[in-house]
């Protein structure tokens, strides 16, 4: 008898993101869900697809209730409340079947970046210095310019633009403003690094390894700060989008390798990722790996930087799947 799979994702619906222009991030679930489906069919399982909505007690029910062997967790929060997704993981592992990715914990912890950062600092992993702000905490800041002004608490490069990174007082107090009125009422503002920048797929629970390593090459005009905002992720035509392409193998010699892969595999242990991961991190002057993110939710779709690694390594899409697969399994 062949097992059966529930794809559990977020239904695409509008919310607080359509506003902001950023609705494009939401709905590419759906490419994810397709090309998912494909893979496991291919291997031979049974599968469903289940859209979630709110509210989270009906949501709680459709799990209870749904006849299936493993839960294939594509979900990635609702409506605008990013909060939800570790919460759904959470309902994942009270049914007492096997699912995919990371646990509730990990994913509550790398959703908080400022938590995440105080998390690798005490551990010893690199990670750039940084604040917490509001527009009347403004007098604590000590960094050197640039910075970056990010949302403390989104993924999918939510609230990135080329106005994120500012090099004087009056460009951050804008910064700071606008991410507080629109992502949460307070800003992570962090040394901007300007150096080479990498991620790599990790993918285990106690034998761990990576896949490969992707190198983030920038052609943009001198004047654009080099960074992977919102539009170089989701928005054809966008200057960063056409100017932001993943070179996988990165062109490295066998220290940097070594580095970038060692810094990445000590950042997914300490988070407590499962499954898979992905770490993204730039070089400082000094040439160290500084991790700037750990997303134990990353995009699978085929043309994401998980799949492209997946391929460097010697996977097709449906082995790639496969082994995510396998690993839900082996927990």
């Amino acid at each position: 008898m062949r097992s059966k799979i529930a794809i559990v994702y977020n239904d695409p619906i509008p919310d607080r993101y359509t506003q902001f222009g950023e609705a494009d991030a939401v709905s590419d679930v759906l490419e994810e869900v397709e090309t998912v489906n494909d893979a496991l069919k291919e291997l031979g399982y049974d599968v469903i697809n289940v859209p979630l909505v709110p509210p989270l007690d009906e949501v709680r029910e459709t799990i209870r209730n749904l006849d299936v062997d493993i839960f294939f967790n594509l979900f990635e929060g609702f409506a605008g409340q990013p909060d939800t997704e570790p919460i759904i993981a959470g309902m994942l592992a009270l049914s007492g079947k096997p699912f995919t990715g990371s646990t509730s914990p990990t994913l509550f912890l790398a959703l908080d970046k400022v938590k995440s950062k105080e998390f690798l600092i005490g551990s010893g992993v690199p990670t750039p210095r940084y604040h917490v702000l509001r527009p009347e905490t403004m007098g604590r800041f000590d960094l050197d310019f640039p910075v970056i002004v990010k949302p403390p608490a989104e993924d999918a490069s939510h609230g990135i633009t080329v106005d994120s990174v500012v090099n004087d007082s009056a460009a951050l107090a804008r910064q700071v403003q606008k991410v507080c009125l629109n992502y949460g009422g307070s800003a992570l503002v962090e040394e901007f690094i300007d150096g080479r920048e990498f991620n790599s797929t990790v993918m285990g629970n106690q034998d761990i390894h990576i896949l490969s390593i992707s190198e983030i090459v920038y052609t943009l005009p001198p004047e654009l700060p080099r960074l992977v905002t919102f539009g170089a992720k989701w928005l054809p035509g966008d200057i960063y989008f056409e100017n932001t392409d993943p070179v996988c193998p990165a062109e490295i010699d066998t220290e940097l390798w070594d580095q970038v892969a060692e810094t990445s595999l000590s950042a997914y242990r300490l988070m407590g990722c499962r499954g898979y991961a992905r770490i993204d991190m730039r070089l400082d002057a000094e040439g160290r790996a500084k991790v700037l993110e750990v997303n134990p939710n990353p995009a699978i779709a085929p043309r994401s930087g998980a799949a492209l690694q997946a391929r460097s390594a010697g996977m097709t899409y449906a082995q790639f799947i496969k082994r995510i697969v396998s690993l839900a399994l082996e927990r």
